[in-house]
């Protein structure tokens, strides 16, 4: 222990953050690991949490909090899993703007069409920080206070063989990682933003991921949170068969709403995780949070309560062949457990659209998504289908620069497929459209091409 606090301050991380890294490396050190067993959990019934569509009747009590609440985006993440070097945010999402421009923009219109102010905050990473930073003041016209930043703090990698400080002279930002977006409760007060924003006179924050474009202010779901003075609230969605291998919301045996992450399944009890019957609903990172409560769970020590993530990496996550380390992280969904008041509302998948993997860049950049007024990027309004299903052969189409060789002139129109799935090499032209539900195969060994202007409504093989 005393060799992760020794690098810990030596790299000038404040004492409040090492204090948690020590709490959360004891529990492993002693082999728990951080996983919650099933039968501490009660499932949470559908008729047991509130609607989206309910809580417009709190709009009102929801424009009353408008001017109180701030923004925050979780920047932290590179787009490494889709071969990007950089920080995602700062990488097109649609119709040539980032998405860090894309939320700076709707900040500015509701600070210049709607006036009103409502601050946006990046809480970035050690890897995303200075890249956002110079990325910033590219934006001359933002209002002064609109747009502030913080960094996440980070922790030591562990070396799986000997819990021992990972080492990497030649390159000493592999020894760490990001301490995970559970770490925004600690890092606001530390970086000093927190009592900034409450002297300021905010009280309300809405956080969630800078990837996740169709995530916004919901006045209904402010007013129900401001109005039942809850100190923490979570937006859940429906799970699908896809999204059995993802955490899920449930019950402590007292009551408490708790997050499990599928991390923290033990993999003997996989499949009780994985049954989105029995575990209907998961966190879309959507939250709401009390800031006064903020203060309040870190003057009583509660951080030292939150459940950790262990994640398995290799030291360099580029060489395979480096040794095998583990990521001590936590997640802040997981804080719902944490505080007095907490709730969950179910919302519908409209407000979940992360991006991922090229799959998922691959359908914000088509018409099955559209940015309306207000820089709001939602579901194309003319789409009449259910949600799209997108397959996409992972042997050509899985990083950027593979995916924008085969759809150089960016997606077919998707506004009337139903699915879409592509196997083997092709490469495909301009303004071509797909109806209904087509898959494409090529299983020849070199690659074949689509004509421009090509509207497909069937399958297409090729030998």
């Amino acid at each position: 222990m005393d060799s992760f606090i020794l690098k810990m301050r030596m790299e000038g991380l404040p004492e409040a953050a090492i204090e948690v890294f020590a709490r959360f490396y004891g529990q492993l050190a002693e082999g728990k690991g951080g996983t919650i067993p099933e039968s501490d959990l009660v499932p949470v019934e559908i008729d047991q949490i509130e609607d989206l569509e309910s809580l417009q009747r709190y709009r009102a009590k929801g424009e009353e909090a408008f001017g109180r609440t701030v923004v925050v985006k979780l920047n932290g993440g590179l787009g490494t899993t889709m071969g990007l070097d950089g920080p995602k945010s700062l990488f097109e999402a649609k119709k040539g703007l980032s998405f860090l421009d894309i939320i700076i923009g709707q900040m500015r219109h509701a600070h210049e069409v709607l006036e009103r102010s409502m601050p946006l905050v990046l809480m970035n990473s050690f890897f995303t920080e200075s890249a956002t930073l110079k990325a910033l003041q590219s934006y001359r016209d933002i209002p002064r206070g609109l747009v502030a930043s913080f960094s996440q703090h980070k922790y030591p990698k562990v070396l799986a063989a000997t819990l021992e400080p990972a080492s990497s002279p030649a390159d000493t930002l592999l020894e760490w990682n990001p301490a995970g977006h559970g770490d925004l409760l600690l890092a606001l007060e530390t970086s000093g933003l927190l009592k900034r924003l409450l002297d300021a006179g905010y009280l309300y924050c809405f956080v969630s991921n800078i990837d996740n474009l169709s995530a916004g202010i919901d006045i209904g779901i402010l007013g129900y949170f401001a109005g039942h003075r809850l100190d923490f609230l979570m937006e859940v969605t429906d799970r699908t068969p896809m999204d059995r291998k993802g955490g899920h919301l449930a019950r402590f045996k007292d009551g408490r709403l708790m997050l499990r992450e599928a991390s923290q399944c033990d993999h003997a009890e996989l499949t009780s995780c994985a049954d989105i019957l029995r575990h209907p609903f998961f966190n879309t990172n959507n939250l709401w949070i009390n800031l006064e409560s903020v203060l309040k769970v870190l003057s009583e020590n509660k951080l030292f309560q939150f459940p950790f993530l262990v994640n398995r990496k290799t030291l360099d996550p580029l060489d395979p062949a480096s040794p095998e380390v583990y990521h001590i992280e936590s997640a802040l969904g997981s804080a719902i457990a944490l505080f007095e008041r907490s709730a969950a509302v179910r919302v519908p998948r409209s407000r979940f659209s992360p991006v991922k993997n090229c799959e998922d860049i691959f359908l914000l950049r088509s018409d099955y998504y559209a940015i309306e007024d207000g820089f709001r990027v939602g579901i194309n309004p003319g789409r009449k289908l259910p949600p799209i299903e997108i397959s996409l052969d992972p042997a050509f189409y899985s990083d950027i620069v593979s995916l924008q060789s085969r759809f150089p002139y960016g997606p077919p129109s998707l506004v009337d497929c139903q699915s879409f799935s592509v196997k083997g090499d092709v490469k495909f032209g301009r303004n071509i459209a797909i109806h209904g539900a087509v898959s494409i195969a090529n299983y020849g060994s070199g690659q074949v091409s689509i004509e421009n202007g090509r509207d497909i409504d069937h399958d297409l093989v090729f030998d």
